[in-house]
Formats: structure tokens, sequence, C-alpha cells
């Protein structure tokens, strides 16, 4: 069995800088690809909601040290404190987080952030860098913090796809389907958070033009999955109405296209969770007809059975397996 406990005290896991005009909130956790655990989230929900009602505070910049924006929530830590302790403690974490990701989509003053922490704000912005995916599948989750609600929203059923076979896009991509406002270059980024820190003003417009400033349009790798053709195909096989139904009809295709990224799809969802494939589908199915807040609210009641085991174990071996013992052979 994994030890669920080797832990080191982590200090200053989220930085509060800035003066009273701006405030920047600095994801600081880069040898955990700045994942958030509870005291993050804790942390940030206080602090965020604090700047909202400060009227001197004119916009806030969500940002973060190391290589990578985040990866999410911390499962390491949430499963581990579950396994020691109660499933409840995962509870308490999915809605102070999922509270977190609807007030800063509603957030009230200007809100420049990279796209990741959450995704239905009104600035998301990528870098040459940036890398995303929704993998929960693979360790017995489902795509969550308000998942069904924008990737419902995706051309066609763009969103079936990435949130059943955890597929990766880079920031250009990103860009091209919508999941991201703006991309730069990361070498930019410095030059816009000083131009932000000296604009006289807070209106949203003339935030949205001094990004534009700085903002690229990338060219799509020729690779690149978001092209007609493979769209055409995604929206194909995606559209059925089962799981069963979309893997059939992928392995009918690749009969004929044998392209690597359909036996890629193909492969990554026979090694995921069954359930969580079907939890998936149907809560983004589901999220196509339903706003934000409904989204959240569903998630997190999903969230609470999965945390619970009220259906299957396949959270705690999926963890075992891909986070702990990392053998990657997950027991049926």
């Amino acid at each position: 069995m994994p030890s669920f406990c080797n832990f080191k005290t982590e200090l200053n896991k989220v930085l509060f800088e800035g003066d009273s005009f701006y405030r920047e909130v600095i994801l600081n956790r880069p040898t955990k690809l700045n994942s958030l655990d509870y005291e993050v989230i804790s942390l940030m929900l206080k602090n965020f909601r604090d700047f909202e009602t400060d009227s001197t505070v004119k916009f806030v910049i969500l940002k973060a040290n190391g290589r990578a924006f985040s990866a999410g929530g911390d499962v390491v830590s949430i499963v581990s404190s579950m396994i020691t302790g109660h499933w409840c403690f995962g509870a308490r974490f999915y809605k102070k987080q999922f509270n977190l990701d609807y007030l800063l989509a509603t957030y009230k003053k200007p809100l420049v952030r990279g796209a990741g922490l959450c995704m239905n704000g009104r600035f998301r912005i990528v870098t040459e860098k940036a890398v995303f995916a929704m993998p929960e599948a693979s360790i017995g989750l489902f795509p969550d913090v308000g998942a069904s609600h924008f990737l419902s929203r995706l051309p066609g059923n763009f969103g079936e796809y990435l949130g059943l076979t955890g597929g990766r896009l880079n920031g250009a991509e990103m860009l091209a389907c919508g999941l991201a406002t703006h991309f730069l270059f990361s070498k930019d980024l410095s030059l816009l958070e000083t131009a932000l820190k000296t604009l006289p003003s807070s209106d949203m417009t003339i935030i949205y033009q001094v990004i534009n400033k700085f903002a690229q349009k990338p060219k799509l790798k020729q690779d690149t999955i978001y092209q007609t053709q493979r769209l055409e195909t995604i929206n194909k096989c995606f559209s059925k109405d089962t799981v069963e139904e979309i893997l059939l009809a992928l392995e009918n295709e690749v009969k004929n296209n044998p392209e690597i990224w359909i036996n890629k799809a193909i492969n990554s969802m026979k090694a995921a969770s069954p359930t969580s494939l079907k939890i998936t589908l149907r809560s983004i199915r589901a999220g196509r007809l339903q706003n934000l807040k409904l989204c959240l609210t569903r998630e997190y009641t999903i969230c609470c059975n999965v945390l619970r085991a009220t259906v299957s174990n396949d959270l705690y071996e999926g963890s075992r397996a891909m986070l702990f013992d990392k053998d990657k052979k997950p027991k049926v």
C-alpha cells in the first residue's frame, strides 16, 4: 500500500502582492505544478472576496510562479486526507473550490488571469507554453470545476472529445476553440502587467484594448487536432448517445482512417474508468442546458457521490495506480 501521509510543510503557497490600486494573486507551488490544496483554495477565496469589496482595489491579476499556471486540484492531498480521515474532507474541499470558481467567473472587478483555474471568466490569457487537458476520468473522477458548462459550449462535440479522452491542447488550439480569449508570447507577459498597472482606469473596455495590443494570432500546427477534417470525425463519433457507441464509432473509423489521434482516443477511453466516462458524457450533455451555477451545483453532488464511493471505488483505486504506487494498473 502507498504511504498517504508523507508530506512536507510548505510555506507561502500563494502570494498576495500589489498596491492599493491593483492586487496580484500569485500561485506559488512550482514543484507541484501550482496544484490547489485546501489551504490555497481557502486563502484565495478569502482574499478575492476582500479585494472585490475593497473600493481602493480597481483590478486583480492572477498568475503563477514556475512553468505551469495550475494543474488544478491537488488530488494527492485530497485523497490522502480522505483515506486517513473521512470522505467529508474531500466534500469540503470541492465545495470551497466550486465557490471560488463561481466567484472568479462572476467577479465584479476586472480580473486578468491565465486560462485554467477558471475557464468561465472574461479574460483568459494563454501563451505558447500553455497546455490544457482534463484527464480526470483516468483516475476515476470526471471533469468538474464547471467543465460541464465550458466544455459543452465548445464547437460541435469537441467538448465531449476533450472530456472523454483527456486530449491535450496547446495555447494556439485553446484560442482557436474558445477556451482562451487571448494569446500572448510569454516574453510579453511582464510588459502587459506593467501596462495594466499604469492604467488610469479600470474600465473593462480599456483593459481589453491594452491586452489586444500584446495579443497575437498564432498559427495552428499542421498536425493539430483542431482542423476541419478531424473536427468532422470528432463530431461524427462523439455525437453518439452512449460511451459504448462512441467507442464503436471510433473503432470503425480507424479501420479506414488510421490516424494516430484516433488510436490515442480509443486507448485513452479504454484505460479510463468506465463509470467516470459515463458520468462525464452525461454531465457535459446536461451542461448544455444549464447555466454555470446549476452546472457547479450538479457537479458538486456528483463529486460527493464519487468521494463516498456510492457507485464504485474507482477514484481510490485509480489514484493508487496512477498517483501513489504509479504502477498504472488499476484493479477492477
